[in-house]
């Protein structure tokens, strides 16, 4: 039994999962229990997930489960979450199977990665309630998925903060050290043990796809990770110039464009801020940008510097934007909101002396659902602008 403080319970009647240490009064659990949750009046609340270390101290999962069969209310709502993507008729062969808070599964991750010789599941359990289940949900995969290999990616510093172990293992079966996937039309070599997240940025494909509509004449991709818009752009611009400062990430790109037979890609490693005003000064122009940088702001004390950041690399893009070229630019960063990234363009717009209009509001992907009252699950937000002057 744990006993949430008022702010605890107004958080929880918005619509938020999380409830905060500072508003938990008693508990009596041991870590990663599921947990009844009651005022401090004594009425219920529903049941939780509960951590003995993070910040976050419990997780609602709602009042309609069976406590006392775990593997049923697990189950149901795993099944739930692999229907809503079988709805979404989606053009790739990986995508998200459980998306946390989203799925009414906190803190659990689960992506789906589809190769010729099978499908193999990346599986990255983020709180202790999760972790401590693991082994249900595992056995779960196995039987309703039957995949050939079920990796953990527990990689991650959250873990760290719920005092967890930290690694990479193969679960079940048997996981190689290179997967094919599918996105569109194009075949993506990647490393589930080694890629950013749970292998690629699943998040941003349906923007890949955006972004072949406006791909036309001489095109850059910024911050280009494992090339998802280089690719799509050079099924339609004239040529492609893909930047990143990592040798890994720049090294894939090569990778994947010569995968798909394309020649008009060309990859270079540099400092993307210095780059942009390299080419600035050098008068380079492109008809189609795209700005997919990492996340600036991690924390809100970042912010204003993530601001300035975010505001440097627009007005460098809209300088070397031609008029009735697009501009796709994005931001990763939960605490950069829609109305702050509008502002940022509108500032670079200013500075750049540009006047855009903007063609399109985009989010991530569908299979990464956002839910309503949890702010947190929004993070990423892009635009796509149109230079008119």
């Amino acid at each position: 039994m744990v006993v949430v403080a008022r702010r605890g319970v107004e958080r929880l009647r918005a619509g938020h999962p999380w409830i905060y240490r500072s508003d938990v009064h008693a508990v009596e659990a041991a870590p990663g229990a599921l947990v009844e949750m009651q005022t401090e009046r004594g009425r219920p609340l529903g049941w939780a997930l509960w951590s003995s270390t993070s910040q976050i101290a419990l997780r609602a999962v709602g009042a309609d489960l069976d406590p006392g069969d775990e593997a049923g209310w697990l189950a149901a709502r795993l099944t739930a979450a692999v229907a809503y993507r079988e709805t979404l008729d989606l053009d790739a062969s990986a995508w998200r199977v459980v998306h946390a808070e989203a799925d009414r599964l906190p803190g659990l991750v689960i992506d789906r990665y589809g190769d010729p010789s099978g499908v193999y599941l990346v599986v990255q359990a983020l709180c202790q309630g999760m972790d401590r289940r693991l082994g249900l949900i595992v056995d779960w995969l196995q039987a309703s998925l039957a995949p050939r290999g079920i990796l953990a990616r527990h990689d991650v510093k959250t873990r760290a903060l719920e005092a967890l172990d930290t690694g990479v293992a193969v679960l079940a079966g048997e996981v190689p050290d290179v997967v094919h996937v599918r996105e569109g039309a194009f075949t993506l070599p990647t490393s589930l043990r080694t890629g950013q997240k749970t292998g690629l940025f699943l998040d941003q494909r349906e923007n890949h796809a955006a972004a072949a509509r406006y791909g036309r004449g001489r095109a850059l991709d910024a911050f280009t990770y494992h090339g998802g818009f280089a690719l799509a752009l050079a099924g339609r611009a004239e040529s492609v110039l893909a930047l990143d400062s990592s040798t890994a990430a720049v090294n894939a790109t090569r990778l994947h464009a010569a995968a798909n037979q394309l020649t008009n890609v060309e990859v270079r490693e540099a400092n993307v801020f210095d780059e942009l005003r390299e080419l600035d000064v050098a008068r380079e122009r492109f008809d189609t940008l795209v700005l997919d940088p990492p996340a600036f702001a991690r924390t809100r004390g970042a912010l204003d510097r993530a601001v300035a950041g975010y505001k440097e690399i627009n007005l460098r893009a809209l300088k070397l934007l031609r008029p009735g070229g697009h501009l796709l630019t994005f931001s990763c960063s939960f605490h950069i909101d829609d109305v702050t990234l509008l502002e940022i363009v509108r500032a670079a717009a200013s500075d750049a002396g540009a006047m855009v209009v903007v063609v399109e509001k985009r989010m991530q992907s569908r299979d990464h659902p956002v839910l309503v009252g949890v702010p947190e699950t929004s993070y990423l937000k892009g635009l796509v602008l149109r230079r008119v002057a």
